[in-house]
């Protein structure tokens, strides 16, 4: 054999083992996956890997010689994947070291993550809307802030009406407004405005729940807050009743306090009701006020385009926050809004 067809194969040969020593030194110096994934990319390569370019030498050596190129680019081939399988293991084994470190104890109990949980009122709010939803009453929304129409006009509350003194409401000031005109937004004081927006926009029958923030300017006590939640049923169809409103209030009732409890109407007086009535149930020995109610009065059903000749329905009101307290036992509104964890932990 001359030395002009030996010296190409004894190249490649020293190629060869200059490889498998590179790539066995770049994969022992890894020191995590991510290393050792770089470097085996780097000499085992589908496309640019460093072996794969050796590879395409082999058509320079001799073809008396191909089959001892052959035989040790295979040899090669082997002992560096079995150099990196060996880097792998070795990375594994380090891992599994740490966890049997000393002082890491896998006997101790987990640390409990801090679990939040929904606010009493949101809980109170959420059951409100599963028991009227088996009443038939789907939820309605609208918006805080509203205009005299919706708050008080249309409600039958017109504008000498002393619920509309600025001193029992939230009336907004307006960029732009003339001084001496009468605010034209303000605080909702009521979520029977969602029933006006709702009969405006839709035809009878209709059967809606409305839950949402009121703002009153009252002075805080165990009783009152400047801003509570109210839920505000409205059924309009044919031939609608007292009785009917009596047989729903007494399924809430029941139905929220888990046993069969007495409810009782009495009368009262609301703008927008005709007649109107207050509800009390029988709760832990004594009659407790949950709500105001009525039928819709006709200026109400006139003030939407409805036909009081032809539709009548009911209309309720009841404070979520009193519901709360009373199967919560709170004793003080003010605790629902002061944040405080302790109290809340609770619930």
């Amino acid at each position: 054999m001359s030395s002009e067809t030996a010296t190409p194969l004894d190249d490649f040969l020293n190629q060869l083992e200059s490889l498998a020593a590179d790539a066995e030194t770049a994969f022992n110096a890894a020191g995590d996956d991510e290393q050792l994934e770089q470097a085996r990319v780097e000499f085992l390569g589908a496309r640019q890997g460093r072996l794969k370019s050796v590879q395409k030498n082999m058509g320079k050596v001799a073809g008396e010689d191909k089959p001892a190129a052959g035989k040790k680019l295979n040899e090669v081939k082997n002992a560096i994947q079995a150099a990196f399988e060996q880097a792998q293991e070795k990375l594994a084994g380090a891992a599994a070291e740490r966890v049997r470190d000393p002082q890491f104890d896998v006997s101790l109990p987990g640390a409990a993550p801090r679990i939040g949980r929904l606010h009493p009122i949101t809980q109170t709010i959420e059951e409100l809307k599963d028991i009227m939803g088996r009443l038939g009453f789907t939820p309605a929304d609208g918006p805080e802030v509203e205009d005299p129409w919706h708050n008080f006009e249309a409600l039958n509350i017109p504008e000498i009406h002393p619920a509309r003194d600025p001193l029992d409401n939230f009336y907004l000031s307006v960029a732009g407004a003339q001084h001496d005109t009468a605010p034209d937004r303000l605080l909702r004081s009521q979520t029977s405005t969602v029933q006006i927006r709702v009969m405006e926009n839709t035809q009878p029958p209709i059967r809606i729940i409305s839950l949402g923030r009121v703002y009153r300017p009252d002075t805080a006590d165990p009783t009152h807050y400047p801003m509570f939640h109210q839920m505000e049923g409205l059924l309009i169809d044919r031939d609608v009743s007292l009785a009917d409103l009596k047989t729903v209030l007494r399924l809430f009732a029941t139905n929220y306090l888990g046993e069969s409890v007495p409810v009782r109407i009495r009368p009262s007086f609301f703008p927008f009701t005709e007649p109107s009535v207050e509800a009390d149930y029988h709760w832990n020995g004594k009659w407790v006020e949950f709500g105001g109610a009525g039928m819709v009065d006709p200026n109400v059903l006139n003030s939407v385009g409805y036909d009081p000749e032809v539709w009548s329905g009911f209309a309720f009101g009841l404070g979520v926050e009193r519901l709360c307290m009373i199967r919560h036992q709170i004793t003080d509104i003010r605790d629902l809004f002061t944040n405080d964890v302790r109290f809340l932990r609770q619930f």
